[in-house]
């Protein structure tokens, strides 16, 4: 059972600006242009400020709820949200732990997520019927689930489906939808995340069966490495950017296919594929240690000294000898809180882009960033009061549009069917992981 109960991670400093962008007050949904307006008045970013402020909210919603709220994050949320929720008793996780909150502590009635929407879904796919997940934002989305929506990939996995029967398993990264997720229960397949994708691939490996791993080609093609695979057995889908395909405009038409053990949707995430092999050279020449996150091109995977989620980075830090020098190759705010929580322990870590003459030092995901104070105050008190916005409640099988917020929802018998089929490939994943 994963539970998160570790000592808090983050400091806040109480002269220190909480770092986080303000949005203009149209950006936000009717409900909480209120409580946006009171933030944006605010006269300072310090914490001693947003907390006196937050206190007003959080604090009751705690009371009314009790023991039933679980307030989560992830570790890659701007704006130093993981140290508000934290602050209020809240964990923050990797998308692997954060999925199985719900599951493993039934008693937890309303829980509130501040990261993006299929992380949300995941937490919804594991939860007990009488659990109840919300996103403070309904419009934080992932880039790399973008290119790879259901409408985009499941025509595509009906041509292979076609062409290898049984033979074919999909393997579906944390950052699809539940509606991919359902596609790889539907073959037999599994879900995986950056820290046990390469434990997931080498058990569908054992069973004989081709793979078609969703979405990421970057963590699909550092899998294949590290498992050993034949690159000539690796065939990449042509871009979803191009719009819809037939398989054999694949490069190397179904010859590539027919051969592939393993075939890779061709979605990236934004904030990953900047890491190059020269941004490796550059640290480890003046001594430095690279780590770096396995979504990040085989290249500079291959030059750094490490690679691994969220989770192994961030113990990576807190493993560190005084003294010790770490390149981190991951999403800007999650160094920029290694930074902190490494000089604390005499540690020193940089942003593994933060080279001579690159201006995206530092990148963030812009996505994760929209949940801010406002939203986390606003969802809890809204909670608290049973006016909470329907839209921010998420149900497994829904899928947003990050822009206008438009939903689908299934009706509930195709839920029904979505989370068994979804639920049976988390629940491989998860089997796979505790064997190992």
């Amino acid at each position: 059972m994963t539970i998160l109960t570790d000592a808090p991670r983050f400091e806040l400093e109480p002269d220190l600006p909480i770092c986080q962008t303000d949005f203009p007050l149209d950006w936000y949904q009717e409900e909480f242009k209120p409580y946006a307006e009171e933030y944006l008045a605010l006269p300072d970013r310090l914490p001693a400020t947003v907390f006196a402020w937050l206190d007003r909210y959080v604090r009751p919603a705690q009371d009314h709820f009790g023991d039933a709220l679980l307030l989560l994050a992830h570790f890659y949320m701007g704006g130093e949200i993981v140290k508000l929720v934290e602050r209020y008793g809240g964990s923050v996780a990797d998308s692997y732990q954060l999925a199985l909150q719900a599951r493993n502590q039934p008693e937890k009635k309303v829980i509130v997520e501040s990261a993006v929407h299929f992380m949300a879904e995941a937490i919804a796919l594991l939860a007990h019927d009488d659990q109840n997940v919300w996103i403070t934002n309904p419009k934080s989305g992932c880039t790399m689930e973008l290119l790879a929506k259901d409408w985009m990939v499941l025509p595509v996995a009906d041509q292979l489906i076609e062409r290898y029967g049984d033979d074919l398993t999909v393997i579906a990264y944390m950052n699809t939808s539940g509606r991919l997720k359902a596609l790889a229960g539907r073959t037999g397949g599994a879900v995986c995340t950056s820290s046990n994708a390469h434990l997931v691939v080498e058990w569908a490996r054992s069973l004989g069966k081709k793979i078609l791993f969703v979405p990421d080609q970057h963590l699909g093609r550092n899998t294949a490495h590290r498992l050993g695979m034949d690159p000539d057995r690796i065939a990449l889908l042509p871009s979803p950017e191009r719009g819809a395909f037939r398989i054999e405009d694949t490069e190397g038409g179904l010859d590539a296919l027919d051969r592939a053990e393993m075939i890779l949707w061709g979605s990236s995430c934004g904030v990953h594929t900047i890491f190059t092999p020269a941004m490796v050279r550059h640290f480890k020449a003046d001594g430095w240690r690279v780590l770096i996150h396995p979504e990040s091109p085989l290249e500079a995977v291959l030059e750094a000294d490490g690679q691994g989620s969220t989770n192994y980075l961030w113990n990576a830090v807190m493993t560190a000898a005084p003294g010790d020098k770490l390149a981190i190759g991951t999403e800007g705010h999650f160094v920029r809180n290694a930074i902190d929580a490494g000089r604390a322990r005499g540690v020193e870590v940089r942003h593994l882009a933060d080279v001579p003459n690159f201006a995206q030092a530092g990148c963030g995901c812009a996505t994760m960033s929209r949940n801010d104070p406002p939203h986390l105050a606003g969802m809890l008190d809204l909670l608290r009061k049973g006016e909470a916005p329907e839209i921010n409640r998420v149900l497994a099988g829904d899928v947003v549009d990050e822009r206008t917020m438009a939903r689908d929802r299934l009706d509930t018998g195709e839920r029904a069917e979505l989370v068994r089929h979804a639920r049976a490939s988390m629940e491989r994943m998860i089997a796979v992981v505790e064997r190992a």
